[in-house]
């Protein structure tokens, strides 16, 4: 089976990384083909903070000013090598990977939640091209490709690109069978507070409807936005979980939030 697996910057971190990590070399012993795709939202903040940039988020979305750009470019580099390193630990032989995604800037547009003017999110990219060629050489050679949510303009420029939205577009762009969201709450849930509430099933519709009731909040909605986008591009199915990888592919339902169209 191919999969893409998108680990949020709040699962890649100490005891839970090394954790995830040996999760995804199941899947990778049970002879699954896959590209992890890597966020680090969590980490840009408290470095953001450190070096006395106030963080700007509207509706999920981080505006990338050039100090935030410079922020985001150190952060990524530290988590994509330790979590190369620590899935190296679990058996993998991965490689961390900056330039396979190719991007335009974004133009401003209107946020929901965010008032009648569009928002200029700065230094965030469009994903124009994704070197799918590059990403299938490595995995028929037996390595896990690891990529960073940065992308690169026609003359050199880098750009800042939601993990969510990379995860998606390489999802439908390689036919995966699966797209796995993987985050730090266990599938999409009515209340944050009680994992109790988790929906084990979510049409498109049903989404639409949980985000304009006020149901789903902050990271999520970008998270499900771009899963409805994926699923109408093509992508076969999306999972959204909290740990348990390769339970979640073996026992569909058993864990996380199914997405369908």
């Amino acid at each position: 089976m191919k999969l893409v697996v998108k680990l949020g910057g709040e699962v890649i971190e100490g005891e839970e990384g090394g954790r995830i990590a040996r999760e995804i070399a199941d899947l990778v012993q049970a002879g699954h083909e896959l590209v992890v795709v890597h966020g680090g939202g969590p980490q840009a903040t408290a470095l953001s903070k450190r070096l006395g940039i106030q963080p700007q988020i509207v509706n999920g979305r981080r505006i990338t000013d050039a100090a935030t750009l410079e922020v985001m470019k150190a952060t990524l580099g530290r988590v994509n090598i330790d979590l190369c390193a620590a899935l190296q630990a679990a058996g993998v032989r991965s490689v961390g990977l900056h330039g396979a995604v190719r991007a335009r800037r974004r133009l401003p547009m209107r946020l929901p939640g965010a008032g009648a003017e569009p928002v200029d999110l700065g230094w965030v990219g469009d994903i124009t091209a994704i070197d799918t060629m590059l990403l299938e050489q490595l995995v028929v050679a037996g390595y896990l490709p690891v990529l960073a949510c940065l992308g690169t303009g026609e003359e050199g420029e880098i750009y800042n690109i939601n993990a969510d939205v990379v995860a998606t577009r390489l999802a439908a762009t390689v036919g995966a069978d699966v797209l796995l969201f993987v985050t730090g709450v266990g599938g999409v849930l009515r209340d944050v507070r009680d994992p109790s509430t988790r929906l084990a099933r979510l049409s498109v519709a049903e989404g639409r409807a949980a985000i304009a009731a006020g149901e789903v909040s902050g990271g999520m909605i970008p998270k499900l936005e771009e899963s409805f986008t994926a699923l109408s591009e093509g992508a076969r199915a999306i999972l959204i979980v909290g740990g348990e990888l390769a339970r979640a592919v073996r026992e569909p339902g058993s864990v996380g939030t199914w997405l369908v169209y």
